[in-house]
């Protein structure tokens, strides 16, 4: 388990970073246009865009060296676990000897699913950092062997805590709690975080309404999502004087731990979608952020533009309008605003906040005049495809604005799209889900499902992902209680590439839900505060997660995660398995069996193996858990009664109430894996129930 223990503080990154916003404030500005625009050999590139055949030049070239980075980190891990029937340094060095293999690369990604998805990924990746006390006895330290991070939504608030904070350890962070300044103060909301301190209160929004307005005065749009980002900003980046206010996503690209390759390479996830029209999964577009660029993968855009230059009105991708380029709309708060404009709407419940006087007055005329129909989407103008040379989707390429929400709206909760593309060459992606699926806020596995499905639409680039059961199958094989290992080998997915049109053999996906090891987890979507005691318990409960409970269930478990991450390069280079890894698979692999419920009421009973539907390990040993059921904005914490514990800490069993997810297909799965859950089943067709709540907060404001 993890504890909570003093280790030095993080470096602060003031003095960091080198490429800031160019006014030093919230506001876009102008700056001198790159060389590279006037290059031209370029067979790929016109003006800042670029078709999307492959990543960056600049991300080949940052990957190159970061290779070097965690191959010798990769070689200690394996080293740890000792793999008794394979020589895993001597098997790393061939690979790096052959010219047609490669060294392994992995990726980590995680789901959304606001402060509940915050803090269960940051549990979860320490237990992969062997900085966190505790994690090289009982985790599983492969975050230093670790290529890609993305994350969406809740989980890009968690990843850019960490990016824009020089690369900090949750570990920093805990040990911060109670200080001032601390990072993650979720004590009160985001709309009154000085509590009853209305002079405090009112100086920060005058604060925000300052920054939102800065950038207005520039000429660009704003909207709810400026308020928003700059809001949570206030709670990731306290240390900053002016709490992001200036610092850019593509600033990252300067600082040290970038540089010199001491962190993975960072994705964060978005979908397009224009005002008044519904996205599914099949008709989305899945844009990224990465440090060098912002744009899709996907055919209707087949584009990147490089993100430091989004801002600067562009025509076909080259400079327009008197020629002039700008810097600074990507505000680092602004990025992980837009992959959670979900959350946009909560700005608005200031009658359920202790504001008054001068500062509710100031919020709610300020936050008001930004409010309109279409609380939920981020604009991005100008528009950086307009008239693309790339791309089939003539609404975006002829809109002024892109037009960009939250990183869920189209199901697919865990970002494991931009981890797909050949071109990145990830082996193992461990997936990490904090959704919401069913009636008790706990993963169904419709995100995966959801992933698997948009590969046979138009929507996919040809992208491969590995063979997933239904909903049902997960629920009822306990595939969401344990770590389940899917596209285990290769050699039974070239039907699958086949039908896909595509020769890369897909990364093999180590899935693990977040569930209630050491506590109750499945906290609201939508709860905005936690104490500290609470939000210790959720991040030591997602470190249990990651590591199969302190690796306490399976002494073998570091073993099996390592023949996961070895298996395609054993594939490329014709090793064959030996009997430990043959052993994990068997354990671990999904083996293909289906299961269809023929009613809407599954059981849901978590023990201390892991498992759920079957007798319970420990009768007697815990209390029922009594669940709210609900996610309404009002009301917007769960009712749990905390269960009892066995003398080491570790959780006891527990039994939850039956959850409503009955699904034998994506079409009916019972609920919004992002939002709250908590609804009946519903067609593809029918209005999100996030819509609904909307008009609801709105009617509560024109109460007040």
């Amino acid at each position: 388990m993890m504890v909570k223990q003093l280790i030095p503080a993080a470096v602060m990154l003031a003095s960091a970073a080198s490429a800031w916003s160019p006014t030093d404030s919230y506001a876009p500005g102008i700056v001198e246009c790159p060389d590279y625009l006037d290059d031209k050999d370029a067979d790929n590139r016109v003006g800042f865009l670029r078709q999307a055949d492959g990543i960056s030049d600049e991300e080949h070239e940052w990957m190159q060296a970061r290779d070097n980075v965690t191959f010798d980190n990769l070689k200690l891990f394996l080293s740890s676990v000792n793999l008794t029937d394979l020589d895993t340094d001597d098997f790393l060095d061939k690979v790096r000897k052959n010219s047609s293999a490669r060294a392994p690369r992995i990726g980590l990604s995680f789901s959304g699913g606001g402060y509940r998805a915050m803090l269960c990924a940051a549990g979860e990746i320490a237990g992969l950092d062997n900085r966190t006390v505790g994690a090289s006895s009982h985790g599983l330290p492969l975050l230093g062997a670790t290529s890609y991070v993305s994350g969406l939504s809740g989980g890009s608030w968690f990843l850019s805590s960490l990016v824009f904070n020089n690369w900090t350890s949750v570990q920093d962070i805990i040990d911060q709690n109670g200080q001032d300044n601390a990072i993650w103060d979720l004590e009160h909301k985001m709309l009154d975080p000085y509590g009853i301190n209305i002079v405090k209160d009112a100086k920060y929004w005058d604060h925000i309404k300052d920054a939102v307005d800065a950038k207005r005065d520039a000429g660009f749009n704003v909207s709810m999502t400026d308020p928003w980002g700059r809001g949570l900003s206030h709670q990731f980046f306290p240390g900053l004087d002016d709490f992001g206010e200036s610092m850019t996503f593509t600033s990252l690209r300067d600082w040290e731990v970038f540089t010199n390759h001491s962190m993975p390479f960072p994705i964060i996830v978005s979908d397009g979608r224009t005002p008044g029209r519904k996205i599914i999964n099949s008709n989305s577009t899945v844009f990224e952020f990465n440090p060098y660029e912002l744009g899709s993968w996907d055919p209707y855009v087949d584009s990147f533009a490089d993100l430091k230059y989004v801002g600067t009105p562009m025509d076909g991708g080259k400079p327009s309008g008197n020629g002039s380029c700008w810097a600074g709309l990507d505000n680092t708060g602004f990025v992980f605003g837009t992959s959670s404009t979900l959350f946009n709407q909560f700005l608005l419940q200031l009658n359920t906040t202790s504001l008054s006087g001068l500062a509710y007055s100031a919020a709610k005329s300020f936050l008001t005049d930004l409010d309109n129909d279409n609380n939920d989407i981020a604009p991005w103008t100008p528009n950086p495809f307009y008239n693309s040379p790339y791309g089939s989707s003539k609404s975006i390429k002829s809109a002024d604005t892109l037009y960009l929400v939250d990183g869920g709206e189209d199901q697919q909760n865990i970002p494991l799209y931009p981890l797909l593309s050949d071109d990145r060459e990830v082996d193992v992606i461990f997936a990490y889900d904090n959704s919401a699926d069913t009636n008790q806020n706990w993963p169904s596995g419709s995100s995966l499902v959801y992933t698997y499905e948009r590969q046979f639409s138009n929507a996919s680039a040809n992208f491969s992902f590995p063979y997933v059961p239904g909903v049902d199958t997960f629920l009822h094989n306990n595939l969401t209680a344990r770590p389940t290992f899917f596209g285990c080998y290769a050699s039974n997915l070239t039907s699958l590439m086949k039908e896909v049109n595509t020769t890369y053999v897909p990364p093999l996906v180590v899935y693990t839900a977040n569930r209630p090891w050491t506590f109750e987890s499945n906290t609201s979507t939508f709860k905005l505060k936690y104490d500290d005691d609470d939000k210790l318990s959720m991040i030591q409960n997602g470190f249990a997660v990651s590591t199969y409970n302190n690796l306490t269930i399976d002494e073998d478990f570091p073993k099996c995660v390592a023949c996961a991450i070895l298996q395609r390069s054993k594939e490329r280079m014709g090793v064959e398995m030996g009997a430990e890894c043959k052993k994990c698979f068997s354990d671990y692999c999904w083996d293909g069996s289906t299961y269809t419920y023929d009613n809407d009421s599954l059981p849901n009973d978590f023990t201390k193996t892991g498992r759920f539907n079957n007798t319970i390990d420990e009768p007697n040993s815990s209390e029922i858990l009594k669940m709210s059921g609900s996610d309404a904005p009002a009301s917007a914490t769960a009712d749990v009664i905390v269960s009892s514990t066995d003398d080491s800490g570790k959780i006891a069993a527990s039994t939850l109430s039956a959850s409503s997810v009955s699904s034998s297909s994506v079409s009916s799965i019972a609920s919004s894996s992002h939002s709250n859950g908590a609804a009946a089943a519903f067609n593809v067709g029918t209005s999100s129930n996030w819509v609904s709540m909307v008009t609801l907060v709105m009617s509560w404001l024109a109460l007040v």
